[in-house]
């Protein structure tokens, strides 16, 4: 849900959270109590880059839906070819 910034007339400023569909025009002070006017305020947009929001969410979700591992992390997998030419090999018996 997104932030809305509200000022009274004796110039307290404050913030609340609304749906977008039930935004109300006016709200009452906290520190005051008299009336306070919805005013424009900047989209909050950040400059971090999609990578960086791609690790946070990983974070957060790791925390509570840890991923499977099936293997050690940095370890490649290669396609055995079945020939060695390590000398000491041939000493091993065969299958």
């Amino acid at each position: 849900m997104p932030t809305y910034t509200y000022r009274c007339s004796d110039s307290h400023g404050f913030d609340e959270v609304h749906p977008m569909t039930s935004v109300p025009d006016a709200s009452t002070c906290p520190e005051c109590g008299g009336d306070a006017r919805r005013r424009p305020a900047a989209p909050h947009l950040s400059a971090v880059a999609s990578s960086a929001y791609g690790l946070i969410d990983a974070a957060a979700r790791s925390a509570h839906e840890p991923s499977v591992v099936n293997s050690l992390p940095g370890a490649a997998r290669r396609a055995g070819t079945g020939i060695t030419r390590n000398p000491l090999h041939a000493k091993l018996p065969r299958h």
